[in-house]
């Protein structure tokens, strides 16, 4: 299976989850009086439309290149992610600000068996984050590992909502609205996580150096291939799920001009099937 399919199943997966956890939250906190529950709907919700977008731009950054854009699609993952990080922010101000409104409301305490559902949430977002980001890591998608978070966070809203409403069954009317600070701990804790995947997603569209590891392995198997005596720059810019490599090969100084332009195919095409996370490769030849 490709990369980018993977990252499709997987935003699958998401969708799905997300329809089916949005529908449980949203009548527990309904019928279980809590509003912990309710904000946690409300994320997932928001979640359900934010894994549609990365599905959508995985497919579109997958498209070839074309004249117009002779480096293929890939930008659009960024772009995308920048936008579930959006969807993160506008789900933590919804939060707080259903959260002040029931502050001044009259209302029953969370029912008990609210706990259960809220057990069961937690361990699944958790298992769907920890697969989710294992594909994020596989295809190098920051949009998959954007949409991954999501599952993260739904899990930390979760397990604040249960200490919230454990609070309240425990102390009694004193803590009736410790729900609903619970609450604004996960939107502040969405917040913070929503920089944490917007910072990566803006030196992705940079082209911010982020890759030495990667810059590494290529200088090592550059002195694998005969002819090759070192490497100078090595320039790299992630695209989606590739990147694109510009290469200074330092070869002996006293070969043909054919034969310098013969080891720069035969170093690229070593790379390429190297690093199938390469989409391609310009070397630069410089004599010794």
């Amino acid at each position: 299976m490709s990369k980018n399919q993977t990252a499709i199943n997987a935003s699958y997966f998401s969708i799905i989850g997300n329809i089916l956890l949005a529908i449980i939250k949203g009548l527990a906190g309904v019928l279980g009086n809590s509003y912990a529950l309710i904000a946690d709907a409300i994320e997932s919700t928001t979640d359900i439309f934010a894994s549609i977008l990365v599905l959508l731009g995985l497919k579109y950054a997958n498209k070839p290149a074309d004249k117009n854009h002779p480096y293929g699609h890939g930008k659009a993952e960024p772009l995308i992610t920048f936008l579930v990080v959006g969807f993160l922010v506008t789900s933590a101000t919804i939060i707080v600000y259903e959260g002040i409104i029931h502050l001044g409301k009259p209302r029953e305490m969370p029912k008990p068996w609210t706990l259960i559902v809220l057990g069961i949430i937690i361990i699944w977002k958790e298992a769907s984050y920890r697969f989710v980001v294992k594909k994020s890591i596989e295809t190098k998608s920051s949009s998959l590992k954007a949409d991954a978070w999501h599952h993260r966070s739904d899990a930390i809203t979760s397990v604040t909502a249960f200490i919230g409403i454990s609070l309240a069954l425990l102390f009694g009317e004193a803590f009736k609205n410790a729900d609903i600070y619970a609450a604004f701990f996960a939107a502040v804790f969405i917040l913070y996580n929503s920089y944490l995947i917007f910072r990566p997603a803006l030196g992705e569209i940079m082209d911010e150096n982020l890759h030495d590891d990667l810059i590494t392995e290529i200088r090592e198997i550059s002195l694998t291939v005969e002819g090759i005596l070192d490497t100078e720059k090595c320039l790299i810019r992630k695209s989606g799920m590739k990147y694109h490599v510009d290469l200074h090969a330092v070869v002996d100084g006293t070969i043909t001009v054919e034969e310098g332009h013969e080891l720069a195919h035969k170093l690229k095409d070593k790379l390429k099937s190297t690093i199938d996370s390469i989409g391609d490769v310009l070397i630069h030849i410089e004599p010794s």
